[in-house]
């Protein structure tokens, strides 16, 4: 990953104080009385305290390939620095936008073992087809979305589909590592197909629109089922809005540009850039650009022990040689 930018408390030009009301300001503040503009310290206090902040922003401009389907950027990793802010997320690729020609060999990802969490992909255009060991697999086609349940354990491998590798074309997905809590890391294996017919898709101000790939949004439920409580939010506009969206206080919740761009607490953010939030607050305000497309994640944080090695994720080293151990020995089943 690349760099990680914390956004500060004050910013330049944010705060500004005169020299000669610097001591009245110290003295009203102390009788409570403090105000700017007309407004008491204390409502501004609870004022901001309703909208998430922002955390890190920054944008991975690198792109490294993933078998030979995958032309990513690696947007999430886990590490001592992230995890609190972006659990229960542990990793998120990006493969942005790309032109493949059409062939006759499978372009993708050979047969590979997970333990101990779930791979969500997100497919916008393109097709891709996949299969496990638990017996689940098929074709997510542009607006599908595949949620893999690994569990105790699968060996699976994901390629661009037939169709798509006959003709050839535009292809973008994202794909994500969820993870699972301690009581739930040996669940059995399980497989969610979603089309994009599924997935409920709410118009939410004049020009814009939410696809609920998981959780709610207004009442709406998304199809996914999942092990805790998360949000997966598709936003797009076609013109530009401005936009309130309501979170839970404590919660994680990272936003992804895809395209367009995107104003938040004054500062803009284009393309390809990651938002994490803190958790205190409950409200994202949002002004979009005309032609947004982006991906907001948000969840309870699973405050546990965490141990990412290759393609397990569980809470101790030992479960992790475990999972290595039980890879090799076959007992997460072969293709």
């Amino acid at each position: 990953m690349k760099e990680l930018i914390p956004i500060g408390l004050f910013q330049k030009g944010q705060v500004k104080y005169f020299r000669r009301d610097f001591i009245k300001n110290i003295f009203l503040s102390l009788l409570g009385l403090f105000s700017i503009g007309g407004v008491s310290m204390s409502l501004m206090k609870n004022e901001n305290k309703k909208f998430k902040k922002i955390k890190f922003s920054y944008k991975v401009n690198d792109k490294h390939w993933v078998g030979d389907g995958f032309y990513v950027h690696g947007l999430l990793r886990p590490s001592d620095e992230l995890n609190k802010f972006i659990s229960p997320f542990i990793l998120m690729d990006y493969a942005s936008p790309k032109e493949f020609s059409k062939t006759t060999q499978r372009r993708g990802v050979g047969e590979h073992p997970h333990r101990g969490f779930e791979t969500v992909t997100l497919a916008y255009q393109g097709e891709i087809e996949h299969r496990d060991s638990s017996g689940g697999g098929g074709v997510i086609t542009a607006g599908g979305v595949q949620w893999m349940t690994a569990g105790s354990g699968v060996v699976h491998d994901e390629f661009h589909s037939g169709q798509f590798s006959s003709t050839g074309g535009i292809f973008e997905m994202v794909q994500l590592w969820v993870n699972l809590p301690k009581k739930d890391k040996m669940t059995k294996p399980k497989y969610q197909g979603l089309s994009d017919g599924d997935i409920p898709k709410v118009k939410i101000a004049q020009s814009s629109s939410l696809r609920v790939i998981a959780g709610e949004f207004d009442g709406v439920k998304g199809p996914s089922s999942t092990f805790t409580p998360i949000n997966m939010y598709d936003l797009t506009s076609e013109s530009g809005d401005k936009i309130n969206l309501k979170l839970q206080d404590g919660s994680n919740t990272i936003l992804l540009i895809m395209s367009g761009q995107v104003e938040l607490l004054g500062q803009t953010y284009d393309e390809q850039n990651v938002v994490i939030f803190e958790r205190e607050g409950e409200e994202l305000e949002l002004v979009i650009s005309k032609n947004f497309k982006g991906l907001i994640l948000n969840g309870e944080p699973i405050d546990e022990p965490m141990v990412a090695h290759g393609p397990f994720v569980m809470n101790t080293k030992q479960e992790i040689i475990e999972a290595i151990n039980d890879f090799q020995a076959g007992k997460m089943g072969r293709l």
